[in-house]
């Protein structure tokens, strides 16, 4: 790599509660090390090439985060962490009291803002990606700097690859062009298998199937620093648009990115990849991704612990 390319950054979105799950899934052990599942992604990054580690987290959690986290990851790493504050918004909104959580994946990224200056890419902290994520991720932000261009990129996967046996989870649904560039998001928050089937539903009661190839997005983005300033703007415009349901709203990064496609201020190059994207939604989704990571290390493509070879 050229010494005029900066090395982009990890951020892992942490800061969720976990209302799903029971509990801080952040923290869970996934590895027969103990080990928690942002340790293979970060694990994954670094070997990728990646040159540090950014945490979003919560203000509630940030001393046990740090704790269990620094304590495992080695220090030839470097860790750095930013809060998501919910109480960060506009002047003048009256949020509801019941409202306990963040503003969502969105405000999340806008936490980076004095942080983060160099090109970056954006996942979450329960979800496993697959190494060949962040070589998609590392080869292509690298790249858009060597040839000047400043465009987002995600790794897509396939819908049927992403579900829950447990419950229905929330995806970006993707529509991608025939140059392989985002056209728009459409966020769906209850996908699930049924009767064999994908299908989606928004109140519950009707189901609608979707396309098994259906191209989701699992907030594994690729960004330049400049995406953090637009959110940062756009932030107001979803508290006016949201003004009846801000008890449960949420300013989702993918419906942003939508938004600037739409009005022509961004272009998302789609890296497709055919691996398994195991996320943990639910308790019950554990068992499964421990037997996908003890596999894999019987494969040889992590050691056992994780870290044995990384000082």
């Amino acid at each position: 790599m050229s010494d005029t390319v900066i090395r982009p950054t990890l951020v892992v979105m942490a800061a969720g509660l976990g209302s799903r799950f029971g509990g801080l899934k952040q923290l869970e052990p996934v590895g027969e090390n103990g080990e928690i599942i942002l340790e293979y992604s970060v694990h994954d990054a670094v070997k990728a090439g990646f040159g540090r580690v950014v945490f979003i987290i919560s203000e509630k959690i940030e001393a046990e985060f740090k704790e269990r986290v620094l304590s495992r990851i080695p220090s030839s790493i470097r860790c750095d962490f930013c809060i998501q504050d919910p109480n960060n918004i506009p002047a003048g909104v009256a949020v509801p009291p019941e409202r306990k959580k963040p503003w969502g994946t969105g405000q999340a990224v806008m936490s980076l803002k004095g942080v983060v200056s160099e090109p970056f890419a954006v996942i979450n902290a329960d979800d496993y990606y697959g190494a060949e994520a962040y070589k998609l991720l590392f080869d292509q932000l690298t790249r858009a700097q060597s040839e000047g261009a400043a465009e987002y990129c995600m790794v897509a996967y396939g819908v049927a690859n992403t579900l829950s046996e447990n419950g229905t989870v929330a995806r970006g649904i993707c529509e991608v062009g025939a140059d392989g560039y985002l056209l728009g998001v459409t966020e769906r928050t209850k996908i699930m298998r049924r009767d064999g089937e994908v299908c989606f539903t928004e109140d519950g009661e009707s189901w609608t199937a979707l396309p098994e190839d259906s191209v989701a997005s699992m907030n594994c983005w690729g960004f330049t620093p400049d995406v953090i300033d637009g959110l940062i703007e756009g932030f107001p415009r979803f508290f006016e648009a949201n003004a009846d349901r801000l008890a449960t709203a949420e300013y989702f990064l993918p419906e942003f990115v939508g938004g600037q496609l739409k009005s022509g201020k961004a272009r998302v190059k789609v890296l497709p990849t055919g691996e398994a994207c195991c996320g943990v939604t639910y308790r019950e989704d554990l068992p499964k991704l421990r037997r996908r990571l003890s596999a894999f290390a019987d494969e040889g493509r992590y050691t056992r612990p994780l870290w044995k070879n990384v000082r």
